[in-house]
């Protein structure tokens, strides 16, 4: 079985009319809600998108995923519109349509809520959301975005710092995930894709150096898109470790509280659009810390004119690796996402 736990909410068009509204009058003619009935939404699953002639579901299949992790768009949650209400009520609604596609699907879908996060705001404001979505809808997690003010500011606290607590506190209760990915940027220095990278990045680095793992042993936290550049650049990270004195009782960078010990507390997804990004993640973290994800249909749902192929058809990359072995292969595909989301033996190929 291949479970994708990197999907994202493919919706009809009136949440996004929905979210024009509330734009425009910044919430003075009260929430509304999006209404889509179970017959038209299963319509929409099967129509065209993504300009590929194909639907969510078709593309999901075309590429041999048999699960999909689904969550908001990220780059579409608004976290530092104000007044706050407005994002809070789209990410409910996306929550909702999530939770009403997963109800249709059963065998294809699995929920990952958004949260109503704002700069400045304690992520205890976001329980309520995170509990109804995971004790109401069946979801098994939840996104994690940095850095709520779309970089306009980075008052933020990194991700190790205790002002998370109250959010990791209600995830280990719930035994829900965490799953870290950037939401909108604001900036004219770059665009929404590179700063998810850069707040992954960020993030890996302030969990790395902090003791969340040790309060929260049993906190599960997933980095999207490979870690940022954190495997790509961990001899950069490792280094300045072994010059503190601390660290050279510690043993190898690889050893018992090393660098990399701390980094395989996380696990890391694939959603990584070139074979050789994917070959550099899994051996530096190892298989049993990656789980397949591709983000299809996504940024990556395009052809690469060299070869033809979807750039985002992840599972062909590692299939062709002759160095994993099969074992690590379905460890990758299926066995940490089984683990990490409660997904018990009736979760099984739609």
């Amino acid at each position: 079985m291949v479970i994708d736990v990197h999907g994202h909410l493919t919706a009809p068009d009136s949440l996004y009319v929905y979210k024009a509204n509330i734009l425009s009058h910044r919430g003075s003619h009260g929430r509304g809600q999006v209404e889509v009935s179970d017959d038209e939404m299963m319509a929409f699953l099967t129509k065209p998108t993504f300009g590929t002639g194909k639907s969510h579901l078709d593309l999901l299949k075309e590429v041999g995923t048999d699960m999909q992790m689904l969550s908001p768009r990220p780059f579409q949650m608004m976290h530092a519109e104000k007044p706050a209400k407005v994002s809070q009520w789209f990410i409910e609604e996306c929550n909702n349509l999530v939770a009403q596609q997963c109800r249709l699907f059963p065998g294809v879908f699995r929920g990952i809520c958004g949260l109503p996060q704002a700069p400045g705001i304690s992520p205890k404001n976001c329980v309520d959301e995170l509990e109804r979505c995971v004790k109401g809808f069946g979801f098994v997690g939840c996104l994690i975005n940095p850095d709520p003010s779309e970089a306009t500011n980075y008052d933020t606290p990194g991700l190790g710092d205790e002002f998370w607590y109250p959010l990791y506190e209600k995830l280990v209760e719930l035994d829900a995930v965490g799953y870290i990915h950037g939401a909108g940027c604001r900036s004219q220095r770059h665009s929404y894709s590179l700063h998810f990278l850069n707040e992954e990045t960020i993030s890996v680095i302030s969990l790395v150096n902090s003791r969340v793992f040790q309060d929260f042993p049993k906190l599960k936290l997933v980095c999207s898109h490979g870690g940022g550049a954190v495997p790509y650049h961990i001899g950069r990270f490792i280094a300045p470790t072994l010059r503190r004195t601390s660290s050279l009782t510690a043993g190898p960078a690889g050893g018992h509280g090393g660098f990399l010990d701390k980094l395989r507390n996380m696990y890391f997804d694939t959603v990584l659009y070139t074979p050789l990004a994917c070959e550099l993640l899994i051996k530096t973290v190892g298989a049993d810390r990656c789980v397949f994800g591709t983000e299809r249909p996504g940024v990556g749902t395009a052809k690469d004119p060299k070869t033809g192929k979807w750039m985002d058809d992840v599972k062909s990359y590692i299939d062709a690796f002759d160095w994993l072995s099969a074992a690590d292969k379905k460890t990758i595909f299926e066995d940490n996402a089984r683990k990490l989301f409660r997904l018990g033996a009736d979760a099984k190929a739609a």
